[in-house]
């Protein structure tokens, strides 16, 4: 698998469950206040910079598409929509 462009293929890490003060727990995905999330890049495209392979991201959540090769879910993503770089 290679990405093309500016385009960069990534793994989402998930993000523990948080537990409110009534006891309910709320997952990633019904989260509202949070904007963006973590994920892991697998492979980067010919023309991105300023990332590499194995980097740990913070992309807009609304940002991508996913793709399925082999069993194993990937979201692909523009350059333009990494937030942070850890």
């Amino acid at each position: 698998m290679k990405a093309i462009g500016k385009y960069i293929v990534i793994t989402e890490t998930k993000e523990p469950s948080i537990k409110t003060s009534g006891g309910l727990l709320i997952t990633e995905s019904q989260r509202d206040d949070v904007r963006y999330r973590k994920g892991e890049i697998v492979n980067i495209g010919t023309e991105v910079l300023g990332v590499k392979n194995g980097d740990h991201i913070y992309y807009d959540k609304h940002a991508g598409f996913y793709v399925e090769i082999g069993g194993d879910v990937y979201i692909v993503i523009k350059e333009q929509d990494v937030v942070i770089v850890l």
